[in-house]
């Protein structure tokens, strides 16, 4: 038996590689998961298909890492081949696509409409739904298909649990000039992210709505400023987050960004919740749409798995392609802060004229020790301290040692260099490397 060189088969020839074919039927999917510890390799054979809005290049081999999960759409037929292991795969023709589309060709009259008038408006459209209902992915599909068309609109991510801009525990924004790459995602030229530093609202809810708040001032200022981004609009990602302080903050950012079209996933109580509490306001509409059967509910612990994915993702690439720099810093060198001070006593309860010490967006000083170990801190571009919660940031480190001998802090950045900022942003966001 030899040792080494390719493996081959009956007669000398080489050994077929796992590769399976797909034949779709018109308006059906083809729904993957991707194996845990293998990419896949894909390719569309004849046909048209697309990944979430996006097309897929003919006879082009794409390369989808380990674990991610996606669906190959076609509306007319296709053949899609496959090289490699996959969790699960399987065709569904039963989806709700023919209504998500409808929904984008509704938008793409008011787009329309919107840019033959100065003072009009395009579509704000705000998705919403219980967790795991399929909201990242219709935002995709709209974006896409928009883009596809020529608009730019502007993709608002307001989901601190998952993050589709940047890491978990931010909010954020970003105008989407091509149809979202099926492999990479959400291509980052200069996202406006602001950092809350926690994977739940709950933890501050007002310096939640506070950044919120600051993120559309932001936005209407860019509106102002350009037609053709008021005419192409913005999609805003929601929370899964749906009832008590999680409706609250829904109805929150629908006054907010002034959103005028609310598409609701897969619930129907909070269909009927919206229509009710928004039918005073006739230029909003409540559409309720149904989710995608590929959509799999995740345990908690599953989700905070696609959390430390994601922050590997900042720092590695989907790829593994990115290198990012370990640095070392003195701690006189770096100020690093926390927003809040934990929970607030009701006015009520203190003496008449005081405020209440724990103020929720109050920016306190911490000090630099053996806490701060495996902590992702945010860089702020605030130029004092007083500016931290007005202001967004630049990216992220990752915190690996911490040398109390030596006063240094050893870190992990995108890339080599100072920081663009001396201010830094701690939370709860932590992330063990593996």
């Amino acid at each position: 038996m030899a040792y080494g060189g390719a493996a081959t088969g009956m007669l000398g020839a080489p050994a077929a590689p796992n590769i399976k074919q797909v034949k779709l039927e018109r308006e059906s999917e083809l729904r993957i998961e991707v194996a845990y510890d293998t990419p896949l390799r894909l390719r569309l054979l004849n046909g048209t298909a697309e990944i979430f809005g996006t097309e897929l290049p003919p006879e082009m081999w794409l390369t989808f890492p380990p674990r991610l999960k996606f669906a190959v759409f076609t509306w007319y037929g296709a053949t899609i081949e496959m090289d490699g292991p996959t969790e699960t795969d399987y065709t569904a023709d039963e989806t709700p696509m023919v209504s998500y589309v409808n929904v984008h060709a509704v938008l793409e009259g008011r787009r329309s409409r919107a840019k033959g008038s100065e003072s009009s408006q395009g579509p704000r459209v705000i998705v919403v739904g219980p967790t795991d209902s399929g909201k990242s992915t219709l935002c995709r599909m709209l974006l896409s298909w928009a883009a596809k068309q020529g608009w730019k609109p502007t993709f608002v991510d307001l989901d601190i649990g998952q993050g589709s801009i940047t890491t978990p525990g931010c909010i954020g924004a970003t105008p989407i000039e091509l149809p979202i790459d099926s492999v990479e995602g959400i291509s980052l030229e200069m996202p406006l992210v602001y950092f809350y530093g926690h994977t739940t609202p709950s933890q501050n809810v007002d310096l939640y709505r506070a950044l919120v708040k600051e993120l559309s001032q932001i936005l209407e200022k860019q509106f102002t400023g350009s037609a053709e981004s008021r005419a192409a609009g913005m999609v805003i990602n929601t929370m899964g987050w749906i009832e008590g302080v999680g409706y609250e903050l829904i109805l929150h950012a629908i006054d907010t960004f002034s959103a005028n079209v609310v598409l609701v996933l897969g619930q129907e109580k909070l269909f009927s919740m919206l229509r009710d509490v928004l039918k005073n306001k006739p230029n909003v509409d409540v559409v309720k749409l149904q989710k995608s059967g590929g959509v799999v509910s995740r345990t908690s612990k599953v989700r905070q798995k696609t959390r430390s994915f994601r922050i590997r993702e900042y720092f590695y690439g989907i790829a593994n392609d990115l290198s990012p720099h370990s640095n070392i810093a003195n701690f006189s060198d770096l100020f690093v802060y926390r927003i809040g001070g934990g929970p607030q006593a009701p006015r009520s309860a203190l003496p008449i004229g005081a405020d209440p010490v724990a103020n929720p967006l109050r920016v306190t000083a911490v000090n630099i020790d053996r806490d701060l170990l495996h902590v992702v801190l945010a860089v702020s571009y605030a130029q004092e301290p007083e500016q931290i919660v007005s202001s967004n940031v630049a990216g992220f480190i990752y915190v690996t040692d911490i040398d109390l001998q030596r006063r240094k802090i050893t870190y992990l950045a995108p890339t080599a260099g100072d920081l663009p900022s001396k201010y830094l942003i701690m939370g709860t966001l932590t992330w063990l490397e593996t």
